[in-house]
């Protein structure tokens, strides 16, 4: 008791005031635009941004950060409507226990649209993200800029593609399409690692249906136009998409479990329940003894990598070409094949791009590669020359090229032509290079081979056809079979294919730890 009989003043006394502002404006953040809008996000099947995030993390990981952010905008009334957050939900929590930085764009609040503070917002998350080496995850769910704002909200877009590049290849960026994405605000997901898309309820498109029909007098719908089976088949611009917003989010989860956190980490490693030098006992048969005939490559990855853990990844898109996410002896790993069932494997314009990204995602994470090779060749066709393959087939072949991370090769079947040196052979420094016995290592097929070589002597031979046959056969004995290039040191090994998983697994151990060094530059000049 103080002199007087007089009690300490209480510090807080004379403050409840501040403290009751301090929980209306954390409360007014939580509530977004209202249980009104709220209601009407869930009657179209899609979760609300803080709903979204708590379904991505690990329960009560998440930290909000610039909850009480506020727009600036006094124009076009917007002062007489300020909600704290601005529209956007940001923080960092975890996946599995690993740092994940986020962004959710709230569509209850001014549709989620853009301005100069919610774009700012989320350059500091990918700023934090950076700085600590973690992945950042967004959640985009957005009518576009904000119209009020003019170029304030174009000012923040820039903001954040500049970041989005600074950021390649430093750490993993992931983009899930959970709504509307359209104009400029498609390209800050094009620039990212992945984009995942909702079906039925995400759209991305730089000009919508309307603008489209004013401009070209074309009618196309917004699912036609943008929607995600269009993205996943026809553009490749995602590369997964889901049913519903928690398929998504469990995309999400599952991609960030094999992959590293940023470019100085090594590829993350489990426990693998599946025997190291199991065989592989269906392969042996599976590759059929007419070339002409197809079979399905995924059975092959899918028996050779660890049991149930293969990602593939844009599976709608360039099916002559499978690219994906698994673990071999517990080892993450990239995978690129070829495959059979569709185009008989050959590399098209569309193949050779989405091979080419994933191969460089693959080498700028410390994520080594694993190729399945049965390929005839370059697809053949004045479309496709005239739509450029030649420089988008060199895309695939600069990206094997400048890859240094450890490098395994099957050959299978076919390795016909330039697409056998494309496909991560040993002259463009694959590490391990094995083949099957049914491997066929040559400049072409032995009939157009044939043909070009002894045109003249099956012209002159009495009997052409018994001929060509005879000469067919000679072919094929000297190079459908990996043996010559096996004597040339092409090759490292000829494999029985239920051997392959034992033998991979081996290779992949000694190699690990490889350094390759490059003479030092700026940055290569791939042809894009």
């Amino acid at each position: 008791m103080l002199m007087g009989g007089l009690h300490p003043p209480n510090p807080m006394s004379g403050n409840s005031d501040k403290i009751d502002d301090l929980r209306r404006r954390k409360s007014k953040s939580q509530s977004g635009g209202g249980q009104n809008r709220i209601s009407a996000q869930h009657a179209k099947g899609k979760m609300t941004a803080r709903e979204r995030i708590e379904q991505m993390l690990d329960p009560d990981s998440f930290s909000e950060v610039d909850a009480l952010v506020e727009h600036r905008c006094r124009d076009f009334d917007m002062d007489r409507n300020v909600i704290p957050g601005d529209g956007v939900v940001c923080g960092h929590g975890t996946i599995d226990g690993r740092l994940i930085y986020c962004f959710a764009q709230d569509f209850t609040v001014y549709g989620g649209s853009l301005g100069e503070m919610h774009g700012l917002k989320i350059c500091k998350i990918l700023d934090m993200a950076v700085k600590t080496g973690a992945p950042v995850i967004g959640l985009n769910d957005s009518g576009g800029a904000r119209i009020q704002e003019g170029v304030a909200s174009l000012g923040s877009y820039a903001e954040i593609f500049f970041r989005n590049v600074r950021s390649s290849g430093v750490i993993p960026q992931i983009s899930v399409i959970m709504g509307p994405c359209a104009g400029g605000a498609v390209y800050s997901p094009a620039i990212t690692d992945f984009v995942i898309m909702v079906e039925d309820t995400s759209h991305m498109f730089i000009t919508g249906p309307e603008v489209i029909k004013t401009v070209t007098n074309e009618e196309v719908g917004f699912e036609e136009l943008g929607g995600a089976s269009t993205h996943a088949t026809k553009s490749g611009v995602t590369h997964f998409t889901a049913k519903d917003d928690e398929g998504a989010l469990e995309i999400v989860r599952d991609l960030v479990g094999l992959i590293p956190s940023n470019n100085l980490q090594k590829a993350p490693v489990s426990e693998s329940n599946d025997p190291l030098d199991r065989k592989c006992e269906s392969l042996d048969s599976l590759v059929p003894e007419d070339p002409s005939i197809p079979y399905d490559i995924l059975e092959v990855i899918e028996e050779v990598l660890d049991s149930r853990s293969f990602l593939e990844i844009q599976d709608g898109f360039a099916p002559n070409i499978i690219i994906g996410l698994g673990r071999l002896g517990g080892q993450s790993i990239g995978v690129v094949a070829n495959q059979p069932m569709h185009l008989a494997g050959c590399l098209d314009i569309d193949a050779s791009v989405k091979a080419a990204r994933f191969v460089r995602f693959c080498d700028a994470f410390n994520i080594p590669l694993l190729t399945f090779v049965d390929v005839p060749g370059f697809l053949p066709g004045a479309s496709q020359e005239w739509g450029g393959i030649i420089r988008h087939g060199a895309k695939l072949l600069y990206a094997f090229a400048e890859a240094t991370v450890p490098k395994l090769t099957v050959i299978t079947r076919k390795a016909y032509g330039g697409a056998y040196d494309v496909m991560s052979s040993k002259h463009i420094r694959g590490d391990y290079n094995i083949a099957w016995p049914t491997a066929e290592l040559a400049v072409m097929g032995a009939e157009g081979a044939v043909q070009i070589i002894h045109r003249r002597r099956i012209a002159n031979s009495r009997n052409p056809e018994q001929e060509r046959e005879r000469l067919v056969d000679d072919y094929e004995e000297a190079f459908a079979n990996p043996y010559k290039a096996a004597a040339l040191g092409y090759i490292d090994d000829v494999v029985m294919p239920s051997e392959t998983r034992a033998v991979l697994v081996k290779a992949l151990g000694a190699i690990l730890e490889k350094e390759e060094p490059r003479p030092e530059k700026k940055h290569g000049n791939i042809p894009l």
